[in-house]
């Protein structure tokens, strides 16, 4: 039972507990002197020093802008800090993506051109398609024509047959008329008598 209240009263705690990190932001001071008792200044994790003098205990460093004095020789390392190589890999990764857009929009116009030309060339090849349908339509037409007019070469249109009767016809009731009344007209001594 204790147990229970124990944990109970600790679950309140294990519900607003937090992960955390050590920093890994160092401090080191600067000296003027080798016995590091009058700070000229603080540096921090990835400030670049040269080393101009070291010992055991500290080290005789020239700062960026020239300005010299002593640290502890102890937090003094060679190898670029996890801090310096973070930024620059995440200045390196921003450069990248710059660039990456640069290229992305260089590269837009060519794509909208190139998706230009490609629904231009559907088209055309639609349009291709569609004249060769009707090269082909017409060319069978045309052959169906030709088959037609080779069955046909010695005969007459029916038009032209009806025509050419209906004349012939219109013709001969008129010449026959005229016939009938110039003999009439003989026999019966130029008069007509009907």
């Amino acid at each position: 039972m204790r147990l229970i209240l124990t944990l109970a009263a600790l679950f309140p705690m294990l519900a607003i507990a937090e992960t955390a990190y050590v920093t890994d932001n160092l401090r080191l001071r600067l000296y003027d002197t080798a016995d590091l008792t009058n700070v000229i200044e603080t540096l921090v994790s990835g400030d670049q020093l040269e080393v101009l003098s070291r010992n055991r205990q500290t080290a005789l460093v020239r700062l960026d802008d020239g300005r010299q004095g002593y640290v502890a020789a102890g937090y003094i390392v060679y190898d670029k800090p996890a801090k310096l190589i973070v930024a620059e890999s995440q200045a390196e990764t921003e450069r990248l993506r710059a660039e990456i857009a640069e290229l992305e929009a260089a590269f837009a116009e060519p794509q909208a051109l190139v998706a230009r030309l490609e629904q231009q060339t559907a088209e055309l090849q639609a349009s291709l398609d569609a004249a060769v349908a009707r090269g082909d339509d017409l060319e069978a037409r045309n052959q169906s024509l030709v088959d037609r007019q080779a069955r046909y070469r010695y005969s007459l249109p029916y038009t032209w047959v009806f025509g050419a009767l209906v004349i012939c016809l219109a013709a001969g009731v008129f010449l026959g008329r005229w016939w009938v009344d110039q003999q009439s007209r003989r026999r019966h001594g130029g008069i007509r008598v009907y």
